[in-house]
């Protein structure tokens, strides 16, 4: 079932978050660690407009159980949405200057799909294609009509559901010292 992310899902949502940071190879994640990185994360899944607030999340629950998470924004948001960190940093006793993201993502006038992630127990069920399905609306919730992503060249499995979902490449970014192609899917 695709509802809205709630705090109370945090503890779930933290480590499907954490795969994607992993594969991005984040230097937050190498200094801080597993366990601090996925303790910033709960705190920020529960902030109200943060990158990863609960707010801009939708999950597939799958007998109880968080079974995918999809996160994104609208564009015009982008130079705001990290700004929530330093205070989750600083309760922390963390270095307020420290950041997840560098790199702007985001290309103009769409919703931006953040990251979107399948716990491992339910992979090959068709959770991604059910968080995809689901994001038109959600877009649209928020006043867009073009969906955006970024889809690393070295994982073309992702870029086959993308198409199948769609999504036309229309440019190429780099993000963390890896390159990515930008597609987007007009809803």
């Amino acid at each position: 079932m695709i509802r809205n992310a709630r705090k109370e899902d945090a503890k779930a949502i933290a480590p499907l978050i954490l795969v994607i940071l992993e594969d991005m190879e984040l230097p937050f994640v190498a200094r801080y660690g597993v366990d601090q990185t996925l303790a910033v994360l709960e705190k920020g899944i529960q902030t109200e407009d943060y990158r990863y607030s609960y707010r801009r999340a939708l999950v597939d629950e799958e007998d109880g159980v968080v079974a995918g998470v999809a996160f994104g924004y609208p564009d015009c948001d982008e130079p705001t949405i990290d700004k929530p960190l330093e205070a989750i940093l600083q309760s922390m006793g963390l270095p307020q200057d420290e950041q997840l993201f560098t790199d702007p993502e985001t290309f103009p006038e769409e919703w931006y799909l953040d990251t979107i992630s399948v716990n491992a127990d339910f992979r090959g069920r068709g959770i991604g294609s059910h968080l995809l399905a689901a994001l038109p609306a959600f877009a649209k919730e928020q006043g867009q009509s073009v969906i955006g992503l970024s889809v690393d060249l070295g994982n073309p499995n992702a870029k086959r559901l993308y198409t199948r979902a769609g999504f036309e490449v229309v440019g190429q970014r780099m993000i963390s010292g890896h390159q990515y192609d930008h597609m987007q899917k007009k809803v």
